[in-house]
């Protein structure tokens, strides 16, 4: 019996994947874009399917995606910029909205990048609205969910030139291994830059 992901990935390899793919590595953008606007799409899937049929060309593909994705969030941040604390409070309670908004205060920029890079089942979508919500310039925003996605596509894309494009099956039986390792991977990112960026201001005082 076919999984749900092995269906899904057959159903767009033989309805949709055709249709885009007369628009070359420029699909991986328009899926993205799709992707995180308001419409779900097994974007994981679809880019494994183009990774692994085109292995030269797999950083195109990811920061094509990575760019797509970035511009498709600016329709859920512009609902939750247009006055959405009310829907977000619909969905989760009154202390982890409290907790998101502590979040945002602290460092807006990982708040959306760290989402960005976690596979399924991170509710992805819930974090880029409340980055309207919260007011988060719109420059950061589309840089931070650029990182993300590129970091997450990167990783995705060596694990199918590796196993094939079973890496999805893989990562979604994984998902709490592999948030965790891309959440480390974020952090230990997140450090060195931070001391890179207080040695480089201690030099320009002195």
């Amino acid at each position: 019996m076919k999984t749900l992901v092995a269906r899904i990935v057959s159903d767009w390899k033989y309805v949709a994947l055709p249709a885009l793919a007369k628009l070359g590595v420029w699909a991986s953008f328009v899926v993205a874009v799709i992707d995180s606007s308001l419409i779900p799409v097994p974007i994981d899937a679809v880019l494994a399917v183009y990774i692994w049929d085109h292995k030269g060309r797999f950083w195109i593909y990811c920061a094509l995606a990575a760019a797509g994705s970035a511009i498709g969030g600016l329709v859920p941040y512009w609902l939750g910029r247009g006055g959405g604390e009310l829907f977000l409070l619909r969905h989760i309670d009154r202390a982890r909205f409290d907790a998101l908004r502590s979040r945002f205060e602290r460092q807006e920029f990982l708040a959306v990048m760290i989402p960005s890079m976690l596979p399924p089942p991170t509710p992805w979508k819930i974090f880029v609205f409340a980055a309207g919500v919260f007011e988060m310039r719109v420059e950061p925003y589309l840089l931070a969910i650029f990182a993300g996605r590129l970091i997450r596509w990167t990783v995705l894309s060596i694990l199918v030139i590796k196993l094939g494009p079973g890496a999805v099956q893989i990562i979604a039986h994984h998902s709490l291994a592999a948030s965790l390792v891309v959440g480390l991977l974020a952090v230990v990112g997140f450090v060195l830059w931070w001391r890179r960026a207080r040695r480089a201001g201690r030099m320009q005082v002195s």
